[in-house]
């Protein structure tokens, strides 16, 4: 497993853009493909980003696609989540993971977004 740490969340407006931040602890990072999920009241955890260990493959959910941008910085052991263009319905809870989306071995504490007005 791999200590994961989340931050860069906050109250933006509407059209604002926030980066978030996934910091990891150990030797391995650079072997693990990594990514985000989110989760907003009332709501269930739904898949956000992917990316894997060396960077080169990404993946985004339907509603992000276009506006997220995931990248990784496999020398500083940090994961990114560039959020533009966001809207209310991204405010959410915003979990950093490690491994496989179907099933991750490593999860953050999560940071807040909220996207008000």
């Amino acid at each position: 497993q791999v200590q994961l740490v989340e931050s860069g969340g906050g109250l933006v407006q509407p059209g604002g853009s926030l980066r978030l931040s996934c910091a990891a602890s150990g030797r391995t990072f650079s072997s693990y493909a990594m990514g985000w999920f989110r989760q907003a009241p009332g709501k269930e955890r739904e898949f956000v980003a992917h990316i894997s260990w060396s960077g080169s493959s990404t993946s985004y959910a339907d509603s992000v696609k276009g506006r997220f941008t995931i990248s990784r910085d496999n020398v500083k052991n940090t994961m990114y989540l560039q959020m533009n263009s966001l809207k209310p319905e991204d405010t959410a809870v915003y979990y950093c993971y490690a491994g496989i989306i179907t099933m991750p071995h490593s999860w953050g504490q999560g940071t807040q977004v909220t996207v008000s007005s």
